[in-house]
């Protein structure tokens, strides 16, 4: 089964055409620099004329995002980014809408907006951002910091229990999740590669660093000490082997992924899950989601991509059925359609 995939055109541009005059004022040492140059690579790849792209964000760090993309773009309003990046797409269809958020942006205040645009499947893409910390206020605990974190509002260490967006994603019927690391900018520009050309809602959680308030907070999966052990790049149709030898893998015993090593017990690369994306039963791609060390490596990559309507390809042909039966074609129609009286 392939994936369904966006039209492209053939316009010729660069990253140039993308970059913006204005400052950049992240952190030195920010994921976030990163990212903006991983989003600058993958537009020109695209096809689709500079006028059609639009950057829209929330509030937070990442949000600065819109000022240093040349693109159309729009800062809302904290947590509303979905919102408006939902009515943007619905009232010019042919546009590519991109969502940048945070951790607390998305999964806090914009928590409800968040799950119901997945929920919709709007064809939007969405990066999140998750350094597990607020760091435009300065270090406050976020959905996704660790429980028995300290931090300027949990001195004690948070009590509760973190939200892990890809589980979120996909039990809220998401039809495409992916994970990347800001430290690899390769893999994370193929990752938004693929989120461009997903047909409906494409969510992308990128691990980023924090070095004010949470730096190394993904330091098992990025420290050259540990990240074989620590990173397993999904890709479909393969198998899912990881280590720095690749000589571990990940099997599917009942209900339960289960770490294996290769010529251990009988254990052969036959034996070993294959990964695919396409699956539309989310049991599996829940399981890999949710793999966090020590326990397990990290799935990175895409994750899960399957087909399915589109919130605003519904709603566009309801319009069209609509204007087609209807006997209101104008509105003069409209207002002699019912009964009507003279005022004197």
């Amino acid at each position: 089964m392939e994936n369904q995939i966006i039209e492209t055109g053939t316009v010729q541009l660069t990253k140039e055409d993308f970059s913006s005059d204005q400052m950049v004022k992240w952190c030195p040492g920010c994921g976030d620099h990163a990212i903006l140059h991983a989003v600058e690579n993958v537009f020109p790849e695209l096809g689709i004329p500079k006028e059609d792209f639009v950057v829209v964000s929330g509030i937070g760090c990442s949000s600065r995002f819109p000022y240093y993309m040349n693109t159309y773009g729009i800062h809302s309003i904290h947590g509303r980014a979905a919102a408006i990046a939902t009515g943007v797409k619905l009232a010019n269809p042919k546009l590519s809408v991109w969502m940048i958020t945070g951790d607390g942006d998305s999964m806090a205040i914009g928590g409800n907006h968040f799950i119901h645009t997945i929920r919709r499947n709007i064809d939007i893409n969405l990066l999140l951002f998750n350094n597990k910390i607020y760091g435009l206020t300065k270090g406050q605990y976020s959905p996704t910091t660790p429980k028995g974190s300290k931090t300027k509002t949990s001195p004690q260490g948070t009590f509760e229990r973190p939200f892990n967006p890809g589980v979120l994603v996909i039990g809220a019927q998401g039809t495409f999740f992916a994970r990347t690391l800001d430290t690899n900018p390769k893999a994370m520009t193929a990752v938004f590669l693929e989120a461009a050309k997903h047909k409906g809602t494409s969510v992308v959680e990128i691990l980023q660093n924090c070095v004010i308030f949470a730096n190394k907070t993904h330091d098992l999966i990025t420290s050259r000490e540990t990240r074989d052990d620590n990173q397993l790049f999904v890709e479909h149709g393969k198998p899912l082997l990881f280590g720095k030898n690749k000589d571990k893998g990940i099997v599917l015993k009942g209900t339960k992924l289960e770490i294996v090593t290769l010529g251990e017990n009988g254990v052969t690369e036959n034996d070993i899950l294959v990964h695919d994306q396409f699956e539309k039963d989310p049991g599996v791609h829940s399981m890999l989601a949710s793999m966090m060390p020590p326990e397990y490596p990290v799935a990175l990559g895409v994750i899960r991509s399957v087909v399915s309507e589109t919130f605003n390809d519904a709603m566009m042909a309801s319009i069209e059925q609509e204007k087609e039966n209807s006997a209101i074609k104008t509105v003069d129609d409209l207002l002699n359609s019912g009964p009507t009286w003279v005022i004197d």
